[in-house]
C-alpha cells in the first residue's frame, strides 16, 4: 500500500484505461446501505422514519426561509443557521458515536488505491446519505432567502454546492486525520468532550434563544452575522446576499473564504490518507516489557474503600469501568455534565426551581439501564458466578450500590447549588426526598430492563448498540425517562397536596418517605428479576456479547 500512494505516478495511458473509482465508491456506498437495511425489519423501519422525519424538517425549513424572503433578518438568519450547519458538521465525526463506518479510510489500507482519485470518490460517495440530504435542503433554502436579482442568482448557484461540499469535506478531513485516535482505546476517551460540549452547547443555545425572545429588536443578529458571514460555508450564503445589495466586489470577497478553505480541507484530507496508509500504526511499535507489580499496590484508594467478598468485588470490576472503559466514561461524563447543567442552568433564570435537582438523580439513573452490555463478552466470567437467585441478587444489587454511591453524592451536591442560587434552602427536605424516589424508581426500572432487554455494546467501533438491536435501546431508555415519574407520581401527588391544602409543615416528611420508597422500590425489582435472571443467562450472553 506504501508503493500504491507514495511512489512514482503511473503512466498517463494506465490511468485513462482504467475505470474510475468515484461510480464504484457510490456504488460500494448504495449497496452497504442497502444490505445494512435488510439485516433487520427494524434497521429498515428506522431509516425509513428518519429519511421522512429529516425530509420534514428540511421541508420545514425551507419554507420558513422562503417566507422570511424579504424581511430584514433574513440575511442574518440564513447566515447564521448554516454557520451552526457547519460547525455541526465539524464535530460530529469526533463527538457522534454512531457515525458513518462504511466509508472508514482505514478499511481500504491494503487496496492499490492512488489518493488523488480516493479523496475524489470518497467525497462523492459522501454525498449519499440522509445528513447531506438535509444539508442541500438547507442551503438551498437559506441561499433562496436573501437571492434577489441576477447577479445574487449566479452566487447562489455556487453558493449551493460550494456549502454541501465544504461540510462534507470538513466532517471527512477531521474523521480521517483521526481515525486512529477515534478508533484506539485510549483514544475513545475524546468522548469524554461529548458531553460537555453538547451539554454547553444545548444550554448556550437555549439561553441564546430565550435573550432573542426577550430582545426589542434583532440588530444583535446582523452584529453576529457579519462576523459569521466570513467564516467558511457561512460567507458563500453571505456572499449571495452582498450580492443581492449590489456590493459584488464584497460578494466576490465573500465567496473566497469558502473556496480557499474546501481546497485546504481536500489538501487535509489527501494529506490524511497518505499518513493513514503508509505510516504504521503506534500499537504496532515497541511494546512495552512486562513488568510483574506488587498484588497489594493494584488496589486505588477508592477500592480500600469498598467492603469485602463478593460485594466489594462487584463494585470495583464496575468502578474500574466507569474509569477505564471508554464508552462507559463517555455515558458517566455525559451524564454528570447535563445532570449538573441542566438544574444550575434553569436557575439562573428567572422561573428556576430547586425542584430541578431531581433532573441529576434521574440523568444518572439511566446509566442502570443494560448493565451487562459494558461487559460484552467478557459477561461470561460474571455468569460463572450466578448458580441461584441469591447469586444473581447479590450481583444485580451490588452493581446498584456503585450507581447509589456516585448518584446520592453528586445529587445533593447539585441540590444545595441549585438551593444556593435560587434561594429555596426551605425547599431541600421534599427536593431530596423526590430525587431519591426518582433514583429508585430509575434503578427498579434499569434492573427490569438489564434482565429483560440486555443489548451488546460494540468494542470495535464508535456505535454504542450493535446491529439490530437499536430497537432494545429505545425502548429501554424511553420507557426509563417516562416510567420513573410515573412511578413516583404517588409521592409527586402528596407533595402537590401538601402545598395545595397549605400543610407546608408537614413536607420534610417527604424526604423519610422518598428514602423508604425508593428502597422498596428496588427491593421489589431486585426479588422480581433475580429468578429470571438464572433462566435468562443465556440469553443474556448471546445478547451482549454481539458486542
Amino acid at each position: 500500500m506504501s508503493a500504491a500512494v507514495t511512489g512514482p505516478a503511473a503512466p498517463a495511458g494506465d490511468a485513462a484505461a482504467g475505470p474510475s473509482l468515484t461510480p464504484v465508491f457510490v456504488r460500494l456506498k448504495l449497496s452497504l446501505m442497502r444490505n445494512g437495511l435488510r439485516q433487520s425489519g427494524g434497521r429498515t423501519a428506522a431509516f425509513v422514519a428518519s429519511l421522512v422525519v429529516v425530509l420534514a424538517i428540511a421541508a420545514f425549513m425551507v419554507l420558513g426561509f422562503l417566507l422570511l424572503r424579504g424581511h430584514q433578518a433574513a440575511g442574518a438568519v440564513a447566515v447564521l443557521t448554516v454557520g451552526v450547519f457547519a460547525l455541526g458538521w465539524a464535530v460530529m465525526p469526533l463527538f457522534l458515536p454512531s457515525g458513518d463506518e462504511t466509508l472508514d479510510p482505514s478499511r481500504l489500507v491494503m487496496l492499490p488505491l492512488r489518493p488523488q482519485p480516493l479523496v475524489r470518490a470518497l467525497l462523492v460517495a459522501s454525498l449519499v446519505g440522509i445528513g447531506p440530504l438535509f444539508t442541500l435542503c438547507l442551503a438551498v433554502g437559506a441561499v433562496a432567502a436573501v437571492a434577489h436579482g441576477a447577479a445574487a442568482t449566479v452566487f447562489a448557484v455556487l453558493a449551493v454546492p460550494l456549502v454541501l461540499l465544504v461540510c462534507v469535506a470538513l466532517s471527512r478531513a477531521i474523521a480521517t486525520a483521526n481515525v486512529r485516535l477515534l478508533t484506539s482505546r485510549k483514544g475513545r476517551d475524546m468522548a469524554l468532550l461529548s458531553g460537555l460540549v453538547i451539554a454547553l452547547g444545548i444550554q448556550a443555545v437555549n439561553f441564546g434563544v430565550q435573550a432573542l425572545g426577550r430582545a426589542k429588536d434583532l440588530s444583535v443578529l446582523d452584529t453576529v452575522a457579519s462576523v459569521v458571514g466570513w467564516l467558511p460555508a457561512a460567507s458563500a450564503v453571505a456572499a449571495v446576499r452582498s450580492a443581492a445589495d449590489g456590493d459584488l466586489v464584497v460578494a466576490v470577497a465573500r465567496l473566497v473564504p469558502s473556496v480557499v478553505a474546501l481546497v485546504a480541507l481536500l489538501w487535509w484530507w489527501r494529506r490524511s490518507l497518505v499518513r493513514l496508509m503508509v505510516e504504521p500504526d503506534g500499537s504496532t511499535i515497541g511494546a512495552a516489557p512486562d513488568t510483574v507489580k506488587d498484588p497489594g499496590r493494584g488496589r486505588g484508594p477508592v477500592a480500600r474503600l469498598l467492603p469485602g467478598g463478593r460485594t466489594g468485588a462487584v463494585m470495583e470490576r464496575c468502578f474500574r469501568y466507569v474509569w477505564r472503559d471508554p464508552k462507559t466514561k463517555a455515558a458517566w461524563v455525559t451524564a454528570l455534565a447535563v445532570g449538573a447543567l441542566v438544574p444550575l442552568f434553569n436557575a439562573f433564570q428567572e422561573a428556576g426551581s430547586v425542584y430541578w435537582a431531581c433532573f441529576a438523580s434521574g440523568m444518572l439513573g439511566m446509566q442502570m439501564f443494560n448493565q451487562f452490555g459494558q461487559d460484552s463478552s467478557a459477561f461470561w466470567m460474571v455468569a460463572q458466578t450466578i448458580a441461584s437467585p441469591a447469586d444473581a441478587y447479590a450481583e444485580l444489587r451490588d452493581r446498584a450500590y456503585v450507581m447509589i454511591a456516585i448518584t446520592v453524592p453528586f445529587t445533593v451536591l447539585v441540590a444545595v447549588a441549585t438551593a444556593a442560587v435560587t434561594g429555596g434552602w426551605t425547599q431541600l427536605p421534599e427536593v431530596f426526598g423526590l430525587a431519591f424516589a426518582l433514583l429508585g424508581a430509575m434503578l427498579a426500572l434499569g434492573v427490569v430492563a438489564s434482565v429483560r432487554y440486555p443489548y451488546g455494546i460494540p468494542q470495535d467501533s464508535r456505535r454504542n448498540v450493535a446491529p439490530g438491536q437499536g430497537g432494545m435501546a429505545v425502548a429501554a431508555i424511553f420507557g426509563g425517562m417516562l416510567g420513573g415519574p410515573v412511578l413516583c407520581a404517588p409521592l409527586i401527588a402528596l407533595l402537590v397536596w401538601l402545598r395545595v391544602s397549605d400543610h407546608h409543615g408537614l413536607l420534610w416528611l417527604l424526604l423519610p418517605l422518598g428514602v423508604t420508597y425508593g428502597a422498596l422500590l428496588l427491593w421489589g425489582a431486585l426479588r422480581l428479576m433475580s429468578g429470571r435472571m438464572v433462566r435468562r443467562l443465556p440469553e443474556i450472553l448471546a445478547a451482549v456479547s454481539k458486542g
